[in-house]
C-alpha cells in the first residue's frame, strides 16, 4: 500500500480541526450526485467501524477503509500554499474523478 501524507497537509489538518495525540482521521471516497457526479475524497474525524488501513504521523492516526483501498492506494494528499487546498494526486488513477 502506497499512501503518502505531506508534513503541510497533516499540519493544516491538525491546526484545522484541533487534533491531538492519538486522533484518528478518517478519508472516505465520496460520490458525486445529480450535476456533480465522480468521486472525491472525504475526512471525517473519528476511526472507521469496518476494517481499515492506517498510518501515524505527527501522532496523529490517519485511515481509510480496506474495501476503499482501490482508491487510495498511490494516493498522495498535500497542501498547496499559494492555492489554499489541498491536493490529491493519484498517479496510479488517470482521472480521479472519474476512475475506470
Amino acid at each position: 500500500m502506497d499512501f503518502t501524507i505531506s508534513a503541510k497537509a497533516v499540519q493544516l489538518y491538525i491546526n484545522e480541526m484541533g487534533l491531538r495525540k492519538g486522533d484518528h482521521l478518517t478519508f472516505f471516497v465520496r460520490v458525486g450526485g445529480i450535476g456533480s457526479g465522480g468521486f472525491s475524497v472525504g475526512v471525517r474525524r473519528g476511526k472507521p467501524e469496518l476494517d481499515y488501513i492506517s498510518m501515524i504521523q505527527k501522532d496523529i492516526i490517519f485511515c481509510f477503509l480496506e474495501e476503499e483501498s482501490w482508491y487510495f492506494d498511490g494516493m498522495t494528499v498535500d497542501y498547496d500554499e499559494d492555492m489554499g487546498q489541498m491536493i490529491f494526486l493519484n498517479p496510479k488513477i488517470e482521472n480521479i474523478t472519474n476512475p475506470n
